[in-house]
């Protein structure tokens, strides 16, 4: 008989996990801290890659649904200077190699596989503990508790499950992104949406860069990459979105206004998001009945491969559950032999796109990156 797992965390990777269990027959509970899944939107869009993310959706059974997500012409690809001339521009070529989603559209496919109650919400855990041969007790913030015989940490970048296996903290990799919307781009920001084009834009010089995305409703999603310390960051006060978008403009003066405007027209206050990192080779010693996935197991800069890989270690999970019924060590154990090595060289790519972007040879790097001649391989 097949162990009922427990699984912290509603993301993409947490899910994913509860449907390929779902499809082999195998029980599962997630627990999620917000208390329903349309408290708030679920972030942009996202591509995903045929040899992971998309790997883990077909073994989730899920393919079709997903290709009806698939935001057409997403994949077209341009970069530009600082001064908006356009140093390379790719069409998409309708390969289906990275197709874009918007992660709320995947998340509610994922959901909506599920059988109802798979999901608990509500239930923010506040303590773990071990009782031994395996067990462990979760409590949650309204009082209540639940003990399980084999736990997954699906809960991010600040995991608590993840101290149960290791010491290992997120650090700041002195790189913050900072988060802006344009709506009804064409109409009301039409040299800027020129600018972006049909997918994705990126511009960029050493120690700063300007990313957007065109999403479904003619929707600019920009991400502003800004090399800075975190006492920098901490000395912008983002309460007041006036100043803080200000400040973060300032450091592009004389740039293009289409690429600017990306920044001063934004219609959302401006998020900043500090990006934190696990060490490369994060890994741990088994311990009975409990493992991790995505960020929880191994938080990286974002370089495209977050979710499909969260996706990824959730498909490879569940299968080798599935494998291995009524030997959870046996299944933990093969999980997590290729965990390790997978996430490791995922990380030291992550690192070397991160420096591409806004290192020392930007947007030269960039260009390297999108054409594969990067000096470190063929990256993208």
């Amino acid at each position: 008989m097949t162990t009922p797992v427990t699984i912290v965390g509603a993301g993409l990777g947490g899910l994913t996990l509860a449907r390929v269990l779902h499809v082999h027959g195998i029980p599962a509970t997630v627990y999620e801290a917000e208390p329903s899944a349309a408290i708030r939107t679920q972030g942009g869009q996202l591509d995903i890659h045929e040899h992971d993310g998309q790997v883990a959706l077909e073994a989730a059974g899920l393919t079709a649904e997903f290709r009806e997500i698939i935001h057409e012409g997403g994949e077209a690809l341009r970069v530009l200077d600082r001064q908006g001339k356009v140093l390379l521009d790719e069409p998409d070529d309708g390969n289906g190699g990275r197709p874009e989603v918007l992660r709320g559209d995947l998340r509610r496919v994922l959901l909506d596989s599920l059988p109802a109650e798979t999901v608990r919400w509500g239930k923010k855990l506040t303590r773990v503990a071990a009782h031994g041969d395996g067990r462990h007790e979760l409590t949650f913030a309204d009082g209540s508790s639940v003990s399980t015989e084999l736990l997954v940490g699906a809960d991010g970048a600040w995991s608590r499950v993840r101290a149960l296996l290791s010491d290992a903290r997120p650090e700041y990799v002195g790189t913050t992104f900072v988060e802006t919307y344009l709506y009804d781009a064409d109409e009301r920001h039409s040299a800027a949406a020129e600018a972006v084009g049909a997918g994705s834009m990126f511009a960029s010089a050493p120690g700063k860069a300007i990313a957007a995305h065109r999403e479904a409703g003619n929707v600019l999603h920009t991400y502003v990459e800004l090399k800075r310390s975190a006492e920098w960051i901490a000395g912008i006060d983002f309460t007041d979105s006036a100043v803080a978008t200000a400040r973060v403009a300032a450091e592009f003066d004389g740039w293009a206004p289409e690429l600017t405007a990306l920044i001063t027209d934004g219609e959302t206050a401006p998020v900043p998001r500090m990006i934190h990192v696990l060490p490369n080779d994060h890994r741990w010693d088994r311990v009975p009945g409990v493992t991790l996935l995505g960020d929880a197991a191994h938080l990286m800069p974002p370089s495209g491969d977050g979710a499909n890989l969260a996706m990824l270690d959730a498909a490879e999970l569940g299968k080798a559950i599935a494998a291995h019924p009524g030997d959870i060590e046996a299944a933990l154990t093969s999980y997590e032999e290729a965990l390790f090595p997978r996430s490791a060289s995922a990380a030291v790519k992550a690192h070397l796109i991160l420096e591409l972007c806004v290192g020392d040879r930007a947007p030269f790097g960039m260009l390297d990156l999108f054409t594969g001649t990067a000096a470190e391989g063929a990256l993208w």
